[in-house]
C-alpha cells in the first residue's frame, strides 16, 4: 500500500512543493492514478469531488516532462473557464519548481495575446475545448508532439455539448496518445465515448457507494416557495458562516437575490454564465480572499470554484438529481475538512431529500429555525412545550396574535410587541401603556361571535376607521346606525 510520495517515485522538486503545502500523503485516487498515468496507459477515474483529482493527474504529467524540450508535452481540458483557471493556479505551483512552463488557453481572453505567449514554448497547456479547438483550426497551436491529454470533469464537458470539440482536440494529438478522464460521476454516455477513444483503459472507482465526503453534514429545511428568501436569510444569520456558496437553478433570479442579500447587509457576489472572463476572475478572487462573504452561482459556474476552507454550501434551489448534489456538496469538506450542506426544500419538491439520501447513501437530516437558532425538530418540540406561540418550521414565522400588526416585519401595535417579534422572541409581554384595552363586546373577540355577514361588515368598518380622526369615526358610526334602523 502506498503511504508516501516517495513510493510514487516523484522527483524531489515535486515532493518538496507538496511538503511546503503540508500535503503529507497521497489520497486514494492519487495512489491509484499516478502509477497508471506514469505507465502511459489510458484511464478514466471516478472519485468524489475534493479528494485530490487535480494533483492525481498533474503530478505524473509534470514528473515525466522534460524542461529541455521546448514543446507542448501534455494538454488538460476543462469544461469551464473557472475550472481551467483553477487548474493553472495549481499547476504553476509545482511546474515552476521543475523549470516547466504552463499556459492557459480559455475563451473570453485576448486571442492575439495567447498566440504570442505560445511562442514561449509552454510544456503544459490547460484550457477550454472551444478555444483550443479554435487555435488548432487556425494552425496557431500544434499538438502532434503532445503525449497525454486529460479531460477533467468529463461528465460536465459532454453535458455542455462539447463532445465534437473534444474529439477534434484529441485527434490533433499523435496516434500513440494517452487519454485520461477524471470526473465525480461516470454516466453511460461517457463510458461509451471512452470505449471509442481509449485502448484497454485502467478503471479507477474510488468509493462509488459514498461519493460525498464523510466529513460533510447534510441537512434540509422546509419553506414555502414565497418565503424562500426569508428562510435563507435567517439560516445565514443563525449559521453565521465566514463564507458560503449559494446555488440556484434559475440564472434569471440570481441578480434579484444578490440585490436583496446586499440590502440585508451581506457582502455578496454572483457568478453565472453571462459574466466575462475578467469579472469572473475578480469575483472569485474577492471570494477566496474573504472580501466577499456570499457567492451566488449556478452549477456550471461552480465547476471552477475551489475554496480550501468553505464551511457552508446552501442550496437555495434543490438539485434535481444526485450528480448535481454531489458536485455542489463537493465544494465544501475538501481534503478531509469538515463542511455543511443545507438544502431549502419546498413542499412541491419535498421528495428530493429522501431521493438524494437513498441514491447517495447519506443521511440528510431535517432542521427547523426557531429563536434565531437551527434546531432538530425534537429539540423544537421540547423547547416549545411551555410556549404559547411557537414558530412555524422553516421561516421562523410566529403566528399573528391579538395586538400584533405584522409579525414578519416586526411591527406591532405596541412598541414591545414589535420588538419581540423582530428579535425572534415569542410570548413577549406587551406594555399596558402601549395597548388600549377594549370594553367587553368590542374588538376582534366580538367579531368572532357575529354571523359571517356581520363579521365582514365589522371588519370593513374597522379597516376604514383605522387612523381616522374622532369626528369622522363618530360620523361613520352614526351613519351605520341609521342604515340599520
Amino acid at each position: 500500500m502506498v503511504t508516501s510520495w516517495e513510493q510514487l517515485e516523484l522527483r524531489s522538486e515535486l515532493i518538496g512543493q507538496l511538503k511546503d503545502f503540508e500535503i503529507t500523503e497521497p489520497t486514494t485516487v492519487q495512489q491509484e492514478a499516478i502509477p497508471a498515468i506514469a505507465s502511459g496507459r489510458d484511464l478514466y477515474a471516478r472519485s468524489q469531488t475534493g479528494t485530490g483529482k487535480t494533483l492525481a493527474y498533474l503530478l505524473p504529467l509534470l514528473n515525466r516532462m522534460d524542461a529541455a524540450v521546448p514543446d507542448i508535452q501534455a494538454v488538460v481540458l476543462a469544461p469551464t473557464q473557472e475550472l481551467a483557471m483553477q487548474i493553472v493556479r495549481v499547476a504553476e505551483r509545482y511546474a515552476e519548481a521543475c523549470g516547466l512552463r504552463v499556459q492557459q488557453l480559455i475563451g473570453g481572453a485576448a486571442l492575439k495575446r495567447q498566440v504570442e505567449k505560445l511562442k514561449l514554448k509552454p510544456h503544459l497547456i490547460v484550457g477550454t475545448p472551444g478555444r483550443i479547438n479554435e487555435l488548432v483550426g487556425q494552425r496557431k497551436l500544434k499538438l502532434h508532439n503532445a503525449r497525454t491529454i486529460v479531460i477533467d470533469e468529463a461528465d460536465q464537458m459532454f453535458e455542455l455539448g462539447s463532445t465534437k470539440e473534444v474529439e477534434t482536440v484529441i485527434s490533433a494529438l499523435g496516434p500513440d496518445r494517452q487519454i485520461a478522464f477524471f470526473s465525480a460521476t461516470l454516466p453511460e454516455e461517457m463510458e461509451r465515448l471512452a470505449g471509442r477513444w481509449m485502448k484497454e483503459p485502467v478503471r479507477i472507482d474510488v468509493q462509488p457507494e459514498h461519493r460525498v465526503a464523510e466529513t460533510i453534514s447534510h441537512y434540509y429545511i422546509f419553506s414555502e416557495g414565497r418565503d424562500k428568501f426569508e428562510t435563507a436569510k435567517k439560516l445565514l444569520h443563525a449559521f453565521a458562516p465566514s463564507s458560503a456558496l449559494l446555488f440556484m437553478n434559475d440564472t434569471d433570479q440570481i441578480a434579484n437575490w444578490e440585490a436583496k442579500l446586499s440590502f440585508e447587509g451581506f457582502t455578496v457576489e454572483s457568478l453565472y454564465g453571462d459574466a466575462d472572463k475578467l469579472k469572473r476572475s475578480q469575483t472569485l478572487e474577492r471570494f477566496r480572499s474573504g472580501r466577499c462573504q456570499l457567492l451566488l452561482a449556478t452549477d456550471v459556474a461552480a465547476r471552477g470554484i475551489d475554496i480550501e476552507h468553505l464551511p457552508l454550501v446552501l442550496n437555495i434551489d434543490a438539485p434535481q438529481d444526485p450528480d448535481r448534489y454531489v458536485h455542489r456538496a463537493g465544494r465544501t469538506g475538501r481534503m478531509g475538512r469538515e463542511g455543511t450542506v443545507f438544502t431549502i426544500v419546498t413542499f412541491r419538491d419535498s421528495y428530493l431529500a429522501e431521493k438524494l439520501s437513498k441514491r447517495l447513501g447519506i443521511e440528510i437530516k431535517e432542521r427547523v429555525l426557531f429563536g434565531g437558532k437551527i434546531l432538530a425538530r425534537e429539540e423544537l418540540k421540547r423547547g416549545t412545550r411551555n410556549s404559547s406561540s411557537p414558530r412555524s418550521a422553516g421561516t421562523g414565522r410566529t403566528p399573528a396574535t391579538r395586538g400584533d400588526k405584522d409579525v414578519r416585519s416586526g411591527k406591532g401595535r405596541s412598541g414591545d410587541a414589535g420588538k419581540g417579534a423582530s428579535s425572534g422572541l415569542t410570548g413577549a409581554p406587551s406594555s399596558p401603556a402601549g395597548r388600549k384595552e377594549l370594553p367587553p363586546g368590542h374588538g376582534r373577540e366580538a367579531v368572532r361571535k357575529l354571523s359571517p355577514a356581520k363579521a365582514k361588515a365589522e371588519k370593513e368598518k374597522e379597516r376604514k376607521n383605522k387612523g381616522a380622526p374622532k369626528w369622522l369615526k363618530a360620523k361613520r358610526e352614526n351613519g351605520s346606525e341609521d342604515q340599520q334602523k
